[in-house]
């Protein structure tokens, strides 16, 4: 890995508007860092965790538009997702849950629609 590896979102042209008011853009993705870290970004929303506190990732999609696009809380459990398409997208899961975005208690997971999510699974490794 570079001392710093970005994957963009694939965006959705159909949904700009909601991009719009959630002020996500193409400078929001995932980033892994040389130190270990990886730092997901959704317009004002971030999720930051040790590279060790993932346990597993798993490429998913297709999706129900209205269960993959936005700033959203699993109906199933306390997974968080960062949609900007409903294709596909990486659900990572951790081994220590992460502090709450939204919703009322942490996070177990995260899904997010980038652009590769193949090409993050392998960049983190599990």
């Amino acid at each position: 890995m570079s001392d710093h590896s970005f994957f963009p979102y694939k965006l959705d042209k159909r949904w700009f508007a909601l991009f719009a008011t959630l002020r996500v853009d193409d400078s929001d993705g995932v980033h892994l860092t040389e130190d270990g870290m990886m730092l997901a970004t959704f317009g004002r929303v971030k999720v930051e965790t040790p590279l060790t506190n993932i346990v597993h990732t798993v490429v998913t999609g297709p999706h129900r538009w209205y269960t993959a696009v936005g700033l959203r809380l699993s109906f199933s459990d306390d997974g968080l997702t960062f949609g900007t398409n409903h294709q596909r997208g990486l659900c990572i899961e951790f081994k220590e849950r992460i502090p709450k975005v939204i919703g009322l208690r942490d996070h177990s997971a995260l899904w997010v629609s980038v652009a590769d999510p193949e090409g993050l699974a392998a960049a983190i490794g599990r």
